[in-house]
């Protein structure tokens, strides 16, 4: 392997590229490599996270891909190889952990819902049991699942997936910053309405009683 290319792009994808015309189009990508550093840039993009897909495929070859998810920016970035995150309690299956017991291939599929943007990322990953001072630095306080061990992803390779077919998705509290400054507003206009209802009631009261009486 010359680079990290083959990672990504491994001989059975490139043959495949080669049969449907494709492979022109990542030769100077395959030449230069791929990123496989935590860039300022991945790093806000992984701090706005609240979920991730995490791939893991057992000894025989039997794939399985896991929802992760927590606070936005469960997933910490460690150094500019490592991402870290809780393994919170959760159904006792241990498919993944036993996964990666047997083989540390793994992969991270990243994707922000609201910004139609996803990145996959390329490494191994190992649990991490019995080791409180780094569940402690991977935890976020007030967030009430327990965790359980942890789990470090080291980065091998990354790439910004296309963003066709992502539909816009917003989480409650995206929803209510995007709508805070048009609740204030309605807010205004609703005072403002009520008290030129209660001008125009209290004008029509004082224009009743200055009006003449009938004439006797």
């Amino acid at each position: 392997m010359t680079n990290n290319s083959d990672i990504v792009f491994t001989p059975a994808a490139r043959h495949v590229q080669a049969q449907h015309g494709s492979a022109h189009a990542y030769a100077k990508r395959i030449a230069a490599g791929f990123p496989d550093r935590v860039t300022p840039e991945l790093a806000a993009f992984i701090a706005e996270l609240d979920t991730a897909f995490l791939g893991t495929v057992s000894g025989a070859g039997a794939p399985y891909i896991q929802h992760r998810g927590g606070p936005k920016g469960f997933i910490k970035v460690l150094d500019e190889k490592t991402l870290g995150f809780a393994d919170f309690a959760g159904n006792r299956q241990y498919i993944t952990i036993s996964n990666l017991a047997e083989t540390d291939r793994a992969y991270l599929f990243l994707l922000d819902f609201a910004r139609q943007r996803r990145i996959k990322l390329w490494g191994r990953a190992r649990v991490v049991e019995d080791d409180p001072a780094l569940l402690a630095r991977l935890s976020d306080a007030g967030y009430r699942a327990r965790p359980e061990r942890a789990i470090l992803f080291t980065v091998e390779a990354w790439d910004v997936n296309c963003s066709q077919h992502i539909t816009a998705r917003f989480t409650e509290d995206e929803i209510a910053q995007a709508t805070a400054t048009l609740l204030e507003h309605i807010a205004r206009l609703e005072t403002e309405n009520a008290r030129l209802r209660a001008a125009a009631v209290a004008s029509a009261v004082t224009e009743g009683a200055d009006a003449p009486g009938p004439a006797s």
